[in-house]
């Protein structure tokens, strides 16, 4: 049986991990065992912050719309409340955005939402007013 000689596959999968390498600092772009310790790290590191962003991005949405609702005498969690109560399913990224770029729109959402609330003024005296004042 013939021999197999294997140089064009690994010189292949060197070239593959190499290249996945290329822009890193030092031994750990040119020099296969380091550079494809490193490549793996950066593959998990790039899977984990996929799953990050997504967090990041909400937090920051839900920044933004708290911001804009205290502005019309609300608290995030009572406008979200308000919002569900009032059966208007608008997602964050949209409320943020419109929050910024449309605050005619955000305010009337804003108005629906405290207009949902008012059963809390027949409940307890208090209630309302900390909630919408």
């Amino acid at each position: 049986m013939a021999r197999v000689k294997r140089g064009v596959t690994s010189h292949a999968k060197h070239k593959k991990v190499l290249k996945a390498a290329k822009g890193f600092y030092g031994r750990r772009k040119n020099t296969i065992r380091i550079a494809k310790q490193a490549v793996e790290k950066s593959l998990q590191y790039a899977y984990r912050d996929r799953k990050n962003r997504k967090r990041n991005f909400r937090a920051l949405w839900v920044q933004r719309i708290n911001a804009a609702v205290r502005e019309h005498g609300l608290t995030y969690g009572r406008f979200i409340d308000g919002l569900n109560k009032a059966g208007i399913e608008v997602d964050r990224k949209v409320l943020s955005d419109m929050a910024i770029h449309e605050p005619q729109a955000f305010a009337a959402l804003v108005a629906q939402a405290k207009k949902a609330l008012e059963y809390l003024k027949n409940t307890t005296p208090n209630a309302f007013e900390s909630a919408v004042a």
